[in-house]
């Protein structure tokens, strides 16, 4: 049997996203990915000297874990990768290396509170005028305030489940009166999600610098949406049916330590934010998505153009006494850069269905068809060099009423 570790280019000893994983025969338990192998981490724990880490590895979900905290985050961290590099307990660690072909993943969260926000300036710009065409494309309070609304988190669902066509209210600007039925403005918005760990009380809002050691990794995130029954229903309470019905979220968290390199500035914010929103600890993410539509990629989204820090997003998710658990999420808003092939949605990518995508095939689309597949990868530099990659985020959409 090789001695050798199953790394590839971007899952290496540099990444090591956490995930939950059961087997044919076992319960799900936490897992990390090196390679194309997952890592059984309590089983690893017990075995070669991190028992401390093994009862929260033995759970059905991250959140044991997440509720530790930052420093026990970060000296676990440290402690897989150098028991991965230390050639004495090669066997041990090979002895919990599973296929992941022979693995089923499973949401690696049992999501509490889930918050998404808008926080591209090059997203928020596009929806502006395509609604507003003759108004202002930000509306008064974007360059002031991280914008957000509560979603559901029951719907929130594991990369690789299909996503059925929801149906609800819709009334186009001509029609008469409203009609019932699927929708038929199904979208796409490639996101970045973010865990939170640790926990705060009621009343106790979190500064920015205060907030980055309640951030505990991320995991590509595609808020599907449904533009025709979003726009009846938003005025004046926001967006309803047309997003609960389904969120994907990848199977991968990459712990925000794998990140450090990826960590640029922000964009000159202009005006000045509220003294709340100042800090220390403000940041961009250098990461690279690519949007795949049928295998085909359609957009590359550059993250590392986002307005908004994580750091500043939660701060004002908590300013005014929201507490924070282990496991809840919040996402940042559609990613979108200044070039026409980096839009995040198809809202934008075809101006709201006026200018269809071509596709390699020769059809077209305006809007997603039952059948699509849509699939999110990112990558990102490394810590040791080189790059490493986020889970897949993928999802197909089925014909409304097809549920089992």
């Amino acid at each position: 049997m090789s001695t050798d570790l199953p790394v590839t280019e971007l899952f290496g000893l540099d990444n090591l996203p956490y995930g939950v994983a059961s087997t044919s025969t076992g319960a799900p338990h936490v897992v990390a990915r090196l390679g194309d192998h997952a890592i059984d981490l309590g089983g690893l724990a017990q075995s070669a000297g991190g028992e401390r880490w093994t009862v929260a590895w033995q759970s059905d979900s991250l959140n044991p874990f997440v509720a530790q905290g930052r420093s026990s985050w970060t000296a676990a961290r440290e402690w897989l990768r150098a028991t991965l590099a230390d050639e004495t307990r090669r066997d041990t660690v090979l002895r919990h290396l599973v296929p992941l072909g022979e693995l089923r993943l499973h949401l690696p969260l049992q999501v509490g509170d889930y918050v998404d926000f808008y926080a591209s300036e090059q997203h928020a710009n596009n929806v502006g005028r395509i609604f507003r065409p003759d108004g202002d494309a930000l509306t008064p309070n974007w360059k002031h305030l991280p914008i957000g609304y509560h979603g559901r988190s029951g719907t929130i669902v594991v990369s690789g489940t299909d996503v059925v066509r929801p149906a609800g209210q819709r009334k186009g600007p001509q029609d008469p009166a409203p009609v019932f039925g699927p929708s038929i403005r199904l979208d796409i918005e490639a996101e970045l999600g973010f865990v939170t760990g640790g926990e705060t009380r009621m009343g106790q809002p979190l500064s920015v610098d205060a907030a980055d050691d309640h951030l505990f990794g991320v995991g590509l995130f595609n808020d599907w949406s449904a533009r025709d029954l979003q726009a009846w229903e938003y005025v004046p309470l926001g967006p309803f049916l047309g997003k609960s019905f389904a969120s994907s979220l990848s199977a991968w968290i990459t712990p925000m330590d794998a990140l450090a390199a990826a960590k640029t500035s922000l964009p000159q914010q202009d005006p000045q934010p509220l003294p709340y929103l100042r800090g220390d600890r403000l940041f961009g993410l250098d990461l690279q998505i690519e949007v795949r539509l049928n295998g085909e990629v359609i957009s590359r989204p550059p993250y590392g153009s986002m307005y908004w820090s994580p750091t500043q997003m939660l701060a004002h998710l908590t300013v005014n006494g929201a507490s924070v658990r282990p496991g809840d999420l919040f996402a940042s808003g559609t990613v979108s850069g200044d070039e026409p092939g980096q839009r995040g949605s198809l809202l934008e990518l075809t101006w709201s269905g006026q200018q269809p995508l071509r596709l390699a095939d020769g059809s077209e689309r305006a809007f997603l068809q039952d059948g699509d597949e849509v699939v999110l990868t990112a990558t990102a530099p490394g810590t040791d060099g080189g790059r490493i990659g986020l889970g897949e985020c993928r999802g197909r959409i089925v014909a409304a009423g097809s549920a089992d």
